[in-house]
């Protein structure tokens, strides 16, 4: 019988896996208007202080990320339905079976193939990220609501996928209350945009929801846009935090831009 984490399991990456192409037809959009902008009046890039260049760069580098996480969902996807399928030979695996060695042997071969070269570049990616602080989910599937923390990467995992990560500061409800560690797969880490490199990061425009870490906590929220860094000409977010009421009116907060990471879908709150 099929446990039902491991379909929670597959739910939960179907899910991932259509929210990484609705995100990569945002960027295409995006893309295209670049495109027809350059077109249109190609002298542009030639104005001092034009930015077109750098952003169509940006975009391009968003959607080959993009890309590459789908990739990655969809082998671990891959993983995840074939540990479910029968093992028993049955139609045509049983005219093959004489031939057994080499269909293994060319499984494997064909394994190695479809993990290269994006699977590899996202798992280097994720084996880069040992001793950074990230995003994690931290919660149950069948849990109620979605608790995100700010956490330390300690070890990663290639063969199974797993990021080890450490909780530096639990919270005082905490048992124990002192730092725990949590064996957690991909998809419930997200990278935090890096601190020294705020020109090659994607900006979320005003009325944007997304994910942040709320001011004085290792807690993430969710928030909405209320203006941007290259508006305000600083490094933080000017956000509104959902269920942040005080005096019946949601304050706007200031959040530097490497604690704000694109909101999850089907966050629960």
């Amino acid at each position: 019988m099929t446990s039902s984490p491991d379909i929670a399991g597959i739910l939960e990456n179907t899910k991932e896996l259509d929210r990484l192409r609705k995100e990569q037809e945002e960027v295409l959009v995006e893309i295209n208007k670049m495109h027809k902008k350059l077109q249109a009046t190609p002298e542009i890039v030639e104005k001092p202080g034009d930015t077109s260049l750098s952003k169509l760069k940006n975009l391009y580098i968003q959607a080959k990320e993009l890309s590459e996480s789908e990739v990655t969902v969809s082998n671990i996807l891959l993983s995840q339905l074939d540990s479910l399928l029968p093992s028993g030979p049955t139609g045509q695996q049983r005219r093959k079976i004489g031939n057994d060695q080499k269909r293994k042997r060319m499984k494997v071969d064909s394994d190695v193939t479809r993990v290269s070269p994006s699977m590899r570049h996202q798992i280097e990616a994720y084996a880069s990220l040992k001793g950074e602080q990230v995003a994690a989910r931290v919660t149950a599937e069948d849990a109620d609501k979605d608790e995100w923390f700010v956490v330390k990467v300690i070890h990663f995992d290639r063969e199974t996928k797993e990021v080890e990560v450490l909780d530096e500061e639990p919270g005082d409800d905490e048992e124990g209350g002192g730092q725990r560690t949590y064996k957690l797969s991909m998809s419930c880490i997200l990278p935090f945009p890096k601190r020294n490199d705020p020109s090659n990061t994607q900006e979320f425009p005003p009325g944007k929801h997304v994910l942040a870490v709320y001011p004085g906590t290792t807690a993430l929220y969710k928030a909405t846009v209320i203006s941007t860094p290259r508006k305000r000409k600083s490094d933080e977010y000017l956000l509104e935090f959902d269920d942040d009421e005080e005096d019946g009116a949601l304050p706007q907060r200031t959040v530097p831009f490497h604690k704000v990471v694109a909101l999850p879908e089907g966050h629960r709150q």
